[in-house]
């Protein structure tokens, strides 16, 4: 597979990561199965987060890893902490943080995370006690890397202004048909549609100025949650296009939907949720085929989108 080097981030990260979201659905042994299957795919990046089933996730992966033949440094870790769900808050508090990754390590049963992201903006978030927080966990090894998730460029630049650590990844959704983090560049100064509303204060450019990797969650869901476009009778010409290039290259049609994320020149990351060892083949093929230009528009305006 093919790999990229995350600015002051790590080397040699797998374009895909498998995304460790519904990994408490599994029991150990077909945890352990779908982490090496990964492995043997190709992809060397996992990504967790402490509300992904309360620390379940983390926790059936640590106890599966052990049964794999993968070592530790061959591999990236990564998690994410600020969403707290059983107090109905999101925190960003210096000893919450603190806190949050030594519960990570102790579930995964491992002594640093390569890469730590905050899960979306705490509203009364202090840089300062983050800043306090990341040079604490820097200064013990448990933290190599920092970043965040589903946050917007002046928020990151507020946390710049504290934090030390370089801010190189930013989690944030993006699909064919969830595409509004690309859209709004296209529409500018457009009233006859709402895809020209501004609602992440060009995120994507601000990513490519400052060598933010964007890693993109949910690559084959509509809406946040809405269910997968994917052979989806709601969207039959996306179906229709991604089927016929499907066919041309010889891949699924996850397959060319994921292509179109990791055509985009802002080299990202895409995040593959599945915990089916069959869906996931079929995704990292993606990684053989390079779109043309041609394709990559094709797939746009089959998504839906017209060109101004």
């Amino acid at each position: 597979m093919n790999t990229i080097n995350i600015c002051n981030g790590p080397s040699g990260a797998s374009r895909l990561i498998m995304g460790c979201m519904r990994m408490p659905a599994l029991s150990v042994d077909d945890a352990a199965k779908m982490i090496q299957t990964a492995y043997d795919l190709g992809i060397n990046y996992y990504d967790h987060a402490t509300c992904y089933g309360n620390g379940d996730a983390e926790l059936r992966f640590g106890e599966a890893f052990k049964k794999t033949g993968i070592k530790r440094e061959d591999i990236f870790i990564q998690s994410k902490c600020g969403l707290n769900f059983v107090d109905n808050i999101f925190d960003w508090r210096r000893d919450s943080i603190i806190e949050a990754v030594d519960g990570i390590l102790s579930r995964l049963q491992m002594e640093y995370l390569d890469v730590l992201l905050l899960h979306r903006p705490d509203l009364l978030f202090e840089p300062e006690q983050v800043a306090e927080a990341f040079d604490k966990l820097e200064a013990a090894g448990k933290v190599k890397t920092f970043g965040v998730s589903n946050t917007m460029p002046m928020q990151i630049e507020l946390l710049k202004k504290f934090v030390k650590q370089p801010l190189k990844i930013n989690q944030l959704q993006l699909s064919l048909e969830q595409s509004q983090l690309i859209d709004q560049d296209l529409y500018m100064n457009n009233k006859t549609t709402d895809m020209s509303l501004m609602r992440d204060g060009g995120t994507l450019c601000y990513s490519r100025l400052n060598d933010i990797t964007i890693q993109a969650w949910s690559p084959l869901q509509q809406g946040m949650f809405g269910g997968m476009f994917i052979d989806n009778e709601d969207f039959p010409e996306l179906n229709k296009v991604l089927g016929e290039l499907g066919e041309k290259y010889g891949v699924s049609k996850s397959a060319i939907a994921v292509a179109w994320i990791l055509r985009h020149p802002a080299k990202m990351q895409v995040i593959t949720g599945t915990m089916n060892p069959v869906h996931l083949s079929e995704m990292v093929d993606a990684d053989k085929v390079e779109l043309t230009h041609e394709e990559w528009y094709r797939l746009y305006l089959a998504s839906g989108k017209f060109l101004p």
